[in-house]
């Protein structure tokens, strides 16, 4: 049997793409090997949300090519989207497909594999017609389902619409077929995920409050969680509906990208501090225990001391449970590359410390209030079979003792105590 290895940067999108891809491989009797491993196909798919994510990618590609120079190296994504003839020019790869054309990879693979010189492939990313449905499988108890793709923001530091194109989507009909095999295969909990989650429905006329409630339906399934989504596609009416159901989890992330006005409308954001703080208001009101993580973006070009003063203030005021951090980098063809003023890469290095600070000591507090208390966890890895680990319904990860009859099952801890990485110490209650 011929191998093939996949590895993937970036978002849990790409992760649910490539999980679609693996399972095609396999049921054209390729044998999956690890990235890690000689293989005889490589296919990397990308990210190129920062100037690092490019690098890491261009560092995967050259490990496939040392790994086997013989091998066929396919590169796909977004950074293949962006970037195509900057990857066909590295010496050893195969074949360049677009964020799209991915779904057509197998139909290249025959042809490719009979030629020496690279080449590179796109279709049009905003057609309906070439969306590409995906969700992941028996990688981990968890599935990730791609439930829309695209967005029609306009970000002035984002190049994603220009990778992924506009907002489009399968229909729910299709999306809860999806959910029914995942249900079948055992797994507990899914995890919906997009590029803008919250603007599903554009290409069938459907919303993402009906999608929510059509999945809360689905037998087998005993959690989903929403993962990113904008705060003005959050409704109450969303909210409410969460707080009531059993299986949609009180766990929400959230951008916020800056907690300065002033950089909020030079970023072309869709709302200001005081809407974003009714949110997380509204939320903490209607799900009290509810976990909500928050993206932030530092050092973008006109955030000064001051605005960064400014918004670190307003993002401590918050009651949040964590922040995921990303420092600004220039992304070419966007409207910030071309602010006049900029930020050292220092001060975004020192910016960046300060507000990851700043989310440890939230994710410490919000623990902190549920020690002594029972929550679910749906126990998910485990290391040396000596500790197992699992996320509370609100999102805190713990740590238990191993116990092979609790693996792939929800079952209640007892938060003990905050350990130092974050985590909680539990102890199961038979």
């Amino acid at each position: 049997m011929p191998t093939i290895a996949f590895h993937t940067l970036g978002c849990k999108l790409n992760f649910s793409e490539t999980a679609t891809l693996s399972r095609l491989f396999v049921e054209k009797n390729y044998q999956k090997v690890s990235f890690n491993q000689v293989a005889d196909t490589y296919v990397i798919n990308t990210c190129s949300v920062t100037e690092l994510a490019d690098k890491k990618c261009k560092q995967a590609i050259r490990k496939a090519i040392r790994q086997n120079p013989e091998s066929t190296v396919i590169v796909t994504g977004c950074f293949a989207q962006l970037k195509p003839q900057e990857i066909v020019n590295i010496p050893g790869v195969s074949l360049v497909l677009g964020a799209n054309e991915k779904l057509n990879l197998s139909k290249y693979l025959e042809h490719i594999q009979q030629k020496k010189s690279p080449e590179s492939h796109s279709c049009e990313i905003d057609s309906v017609e070439n969306y590409f449905g995906a969700f992941s499988l028996n990688e981990r108890t968890r599935s990730f389902l791609k439930v829309q793709d695209g967005c029609d923001y306009p970000c002035t530091y984002c190049t994603i619409p220009k990778a992924r194109g506009k907002s489009r989507n399968e229909s729910i009909a299709d999306l809860v077929s999806k959910a029914e095999v995942i249900a079948q295969n055992g797994i507990k909990e899914i995890i919906l995920t997009g590029v803008n989650i919250g603007d599903f429905g554009k290409s069938t006329s459907e919303t993402f409050f009906d999608l929510i409630k059509a999945l809360d339906q689905v037998e087998g399934i005993d959690r989903i969680r929403i993962s990113s989504i904008e705060p003005n596609l959050l409704t109450d009416e969303m909210l409410l509906y969460i707080s009531q159901s059993q299986r949609i989890m009180p766990h929400f992330h959230i951008p916020l990208q800056s907690g300065s006005d002033e950089v909020l409308s030079d970023m072309k954001r869709r709302y200001n501090t005081k809407m974003f703080r009714e949110k997380i208001e509204r939320i903490n009101a209607l799900v009290p225990h509810a976990g909500i993580g928050v993206d932030v973006i530092v050092g973008f070009p006109t955030e000064t001391d001051e605005l960064f003063e400014e918004a670190l203030n307003f993002i401590n005021s918050l009651n949040i449970m964590a922040l995921h951090v990303f420092t600004y980098s220039d992304r070419e063809g966007t409207v910030a590359t071309a602010m006049e003023k900029s930020v050292p890469f220092s001060n975004r290095q020192h910016r960046s410390k300060i507000l990851h600070q700043l989310s440890e000591k939230k994710q410490r507090y919000f623990n902190e209030q549920f020690i002594g208390q029972t929550r679910p966890v749906l126990t998910e890895t485990y290391r040396n079979r000596a500790t197992m680990y699992g996320f509370t319904d609100n999102y805190i990860r713990v740590e238990v003792p191993y116990d092979k009859r609790y693996k792939n099952k929800i079952v209640q801890v007892r938060l003990e105590s905050t350990l130092e990485n974050g985590n909680m110490k539990g102890r199961i209650i038979e």
